[in-house]
């Protein structure tokens, strides 16, 4: 698949969601928490960045991505902002074969983290987020949030 700022607009609308996240990250938790969302995802400057927000029944905020595509490159750079209002370190990559796969580094209270978003069944009724965390660089990954999306 050529990459282009169109990568995303299967995304575009609104979506119901369901989310699966670990209680507790990194250190074998097998407890998950289960919550709904919607969420709204527009793009802006012609699909060179596109915004979404996702909020719980309850006025919650989940948080909200960024995603910049970079023509150059032909690469995204997707930026999270949890519901503190804190600015995460940027995940990087492109899709391939219909995944999207994006990888970056986080500062942790234990040191470094690798961090890997995966979009997949983008060509679906019910497109599917992953993230992952890694303590060794990539040798070993544990998901730790999954979000399945329904079309509203």
């Amino acid at each position: 698949m050529t990459q282009q700022s169109s990568d995303f607009e299967f995304l575009y609308g609104q979506w119901q969601v369901r989310h699966r996240r670990l209680k507790e990250r990194l250190v074998g938790c097998q407890d998950w928490e289960a919550f709904r969302s919607v969420s709204r995802v527009y793009g802006l400057m012609g699909g060179l960045t596109n915004v979404d927000e996702s909020q719980r029944s309850d006025g919650r905020w989940v948080g909200m991505s960024i995603r910049l595509f970079e023509p150059l490159s032909k690469q995204w750079s997707i930026y999270w902002v949890g519901p503190d209002g804190a600015l995460q370190p940027p995940v990087m990559g492109r899709f391939e074969d219909g995944v999207g796969t994006f990888y970056g580094d986080e500062e942790s209270a234990t040191g470094r983290l690798r961090c890997r978003f995966v979009w997949s069944q983008i060509g679906t009724a019910h497109p599917r987020w992953e993230q992952a965390l890694s303590l060794d660089d990539g040798q070993s990954w544990e998901t730790n949030w999954i979000m399945e999306h329904t079309r509203l």
